[in-house]
């Protein structure tokens, strides 16, 4: 790796090494606070010092909780407008190694859940919906009708599973029930999301995520359509 060519978040191009020495070596937390805010400016951008660390910070990340997740910052952030493009495809190798290191994690049941899950959904190059999935406690995503292209607001939380027109001054108007996918029926990047959150026992997550993948009705023009189809399209980022 040629770090004379890998700048950071300040254009520095030797801090990020001697700081990743200084972490395995000493598991310094100095290290890590500073390593994280050279890698990715406000959880949003990252830089070529950043591709350039990834395969080493997966190398650590099975022993430190702390290069877990600055690899998966960096995982989620990989989709933005970074400039770097021509740098993603050498961290393959590194993103599927972190891909089964996520999933072995995840087994466990750990506090961190829906962080690590979330990480390993932006590893799988599904990265819109790393960004948008929540606990299913007070969930919104917003999609166009596409019958009739009214926004409609779809719900998912503890208050109701609807879809709604939101209205500024009355709140979500003229609901209708959601209709969740039968687990079986359910394909594609749902089916092995929802595998994965039954096969650890997330039962809240498993059930917000057969509503998410399945279908509402819109309030204006009465069709029904799919939800995950409408905000994937919408969505998707260009890579």
């Amino acid at each position: 790796m040629n770090w004379a060519q890998m700048y950071d978040c300040y254009g520095d191009v030797a801090r990020v090494p001697e700081l990743l020495a200084r972490a395995e070596r000493e598991d310094d937390d100095a290290a890590w606070d500073e390593l994280g805010y050279r890698l990715v400016l406000e959880r949003d951008l990252v830089f070529p010092a950043s591709f350039a660390a990834l395969p080493r910070l997966v190398r650590l990340a099975s022993g430190s909780a702390r290069a877990r997740g600055l690899a998966g910052a960096i995982v989620r952030c990989s989709a933005g407008g970074h400039g770097c493009d021509d740098l993603l495809p050498g961290c393959a190798e590194a993103i599927a190694e972190f891909c089964g290191l996520l999933d072995r994690h995840l087994r466990s049941r750990p506090d961190d859940y829906l962080a690590t899950f979330r990480d390993l959904i932006a590893a799988k190059g599904h990265y819109h919906w790393s960004a948008v999935l929540g606990d299913f406690s007070d969930d919104f995503y917003q999609v166009a009708c596409p019958h009739c292209a009214v926004e409609v607001t779809i719900a998912i939380g503890s208050y109701g599973r609807y879809s709604a027109i939101r209205d500024w001054n009355l709140g979500d108007v003229d609901r209708r029930d959601l209709r969740p996918a039968p687990s079986e029926g359910l394909s594609g990047t749902g089916r092995w999301m929802h595998a994965t959150v039954v096969r650890d026992g997330q039962v809240v997550l498993a059930d917000g995520i057969t509503h998410l993948f399945g279908q509402a009705e819109c309030p204006r023009c009465a069709s029904v359509f799919n939800i995950a189809d409408e905000y994937d399209s919408s969505n998707r980022p260009l890579m």
